[in-house]
């Protein structure tokens, strides 16, 4: 499947799990089938963008949240590589790496 389609699967599993929703409770709430929010998650189906529309909504999510720096050039970008990364985590995740760095960055800096 596409990077694109990668991507946006796991943009959309790391909001369902920052919210605590389950696949399940998540397919309930958008209308769509659990398996098929499983393969989208795992970037296995190139969802519609009406059935990103009823993901992004069910989640309260906003589709520019899901679509934001697609399409930029992340091979010669290392600020985009980061970025990706650290979305790619849960809220908490992000929040620990946060620290991490600005530990770093104080400790380079001393």
């Amino acid at each position: 499947m596409s990077e694109i389609a990668k991507i946006i699967g796991q943009r959309i599993r790391n909001y369902r799990t920052e919210k605590g929703l389950s696949q399940e409770k998540l397919a309930e709430m958008s209308g769509c089938h659990p398996t098929y929010i499983g393969q989208v998650e795992r970037g296995e189906k190139n969802a519609t963008l009406e059935s990103i529309e009823k993901i992004s909504s069910a989640m309260n999510v906003p589709l520019s949240k899901l679509f934001e720096k697609l399409g930029e050039d992340t091979d010669e970008s290392i600020p985009l590589k980061c970025y990706e990364f650290i979305a790619s985590k849960s809220k908490s995740e992000q929040e620990h790496l946060y620290k991490m760095l600005v530990e770093l960055d104080a400790y380079k800096n001393q």
